[in-house]
């Protein structure tokens, strides 16, 4: 039997590709620390400009939805969404063993690209919600509106960081998930089908969600189909980007609805 010729070098094993920026961007510490400060602002915000004479807060309805789950289960305190935020993304963190290791680049990337998803979502406002005098005129024909528009700026900031937060949160981390598993691991529909679904689904949700008086107006059918439209357009950009990205995307057209433009815009509080 030959003896093996140990002289010549071995070839090298191909070594395994680095995550590249699209995975890391969705890896859930690195989605943590890119919201931890929108997460600080609304909590502090929410303090200073969301708390009425009585001395409770008024926030949005997601959290305020979030809130009575938790004191069905006999549990309150005003912080409690954000720490089950908090607690969702460590876990996650930790049941997938990744490293502790941040890349501060992937941070800025995430923000650059949540300013370019955020386009498509403006010009579908524009298309959708009507344009009168320049700008649209969903905020007419929601009934909070005009409650909404008389904050102070800080008070409609912290708002908007509020619904990128907890109305992902609720409608596609929660019931995507939870419709999900309905469709794919109860009722035995293929993947896509059951994914396609479940983002059709919460968009359903986050349309009646935001209570658009329907009634024969077409100003208020074109809130209602840009409501769907944006849940739809939130839906599949949490399932392509991930939870980090979706919220930003929110966060930011708000921003730009409630804040920069307003009163004008419908905003996706």
């Amino acid at each position: 039997m030959p003896e093996r010729d140990h002289s010549k070098p071995r070839p090298a094993r191909p070594s395994a590709q680095p995550p590249g920026y699209l995975a890391i961007s969705q890896r859930p510490l690195h989605i943590l620390v890119f919201l931890a400060p929108a997460l600080l602002a609304y909590e502090l915000g929410a303090t200073l400009y969301l708390t009425g004479e009585d001395g409770q807060p008024k926030t949005i309805a997601a959290w305020g939805m979030l809130a009575r789950i938790f004191e069905a289960f006999g549990v309150v305190g005003l912080h409690l969404p954000a720490i089950l935020l908090v607690t969702v993304l460590i876990i996650w963190h930790m049941l997938q063993r990744d490293r502790w290791t941040l890349h501060f680049p992937v941070l800025g990337g995430m923000a650059m690209e949540a300013f370019v998803w955020t386009i498509p979502l403006t010009i579908l406002a524009m298309l959708l919600a009507g344009d009168q005098g320049g700008a649209p005129a969903a905020a007419r024909v929601q009934t909070d509106a005009d409650a909404l528009l008389s904050l102070p700026w800080q008070a409609r900031l912290t708002i908007s960081a509020g619904a990128g937060l907890y109305e992902e949160l609720l409608f596609r981390m929660i019931v995507i998930a939870a419709a999900h598993a309905v469709l794919v691991d109860v009722v035995r529909l293929p993947e896509w089908l059951g994914g396609l679904l479940a983002v059709v689904i919460s968009a359903g949700a986050f349309a009646i969600y935001h209570r658009v008086p329907l009634g024969g107006s077409a100003e208020a059918a074109g809130v209602f189909a840009f409501y769907f439209g944006a849940g739809l357009y939130f839906g599949t950009l949490y399932l392509l980007r991930g939870f980090g990205i979706v919220v930003a995307v929110h966060m930011l057209y708000d921003i730009l609805a409630l804040v920069v433009i307003a009163p004008g815009s419908p905003s996706t509080a």
